[in-house]
């Protein structure tokens, strides 16, 4: 995948994400519909637990696959927004 096909996205876009069991499996974004078509990969942060030898991750966003019905796929990676208020999309690859 080379950067040409990176999407420019203006800024961090609010989408519409569905989850099951904490693992997206829909997404909604420019009043189009995409199903998550491969096996989500977690974007994680560091979070450091109480002892600072131990870390724990924490998941912020995902990277997954999102196909229409009409058989069109792009690459998502999203985040949860900053003021809790769902998610936004960070990048697109196609």
């Amino acid at each position: 995948m080379s950067i040409e096909s990176v999407r420019s996205i203006p800024s961090a876009v609010e989408v519409a994400v569905w989850l099951v069991d904490n693992v997206p499996v829909r997404l909604v974004w420019d009043q189009v519909r995409y199903r998550v078509t491969d096996t989500p990969t977690p974007l994680a942060e560091d979070a450091w637990a109480v002892e600072l030898t131990h870390a724990a991750r924490r998941v912020v966003g995902w990277r997954f696959q999102g196909t229409t019905s009409g058989g069109h796929s792009l690459m998502f990676e999203i985040a949860e927004s900053e003021l809790d208020s769902g998610w936004v999309l960070m990048r697109c690859y196609e």
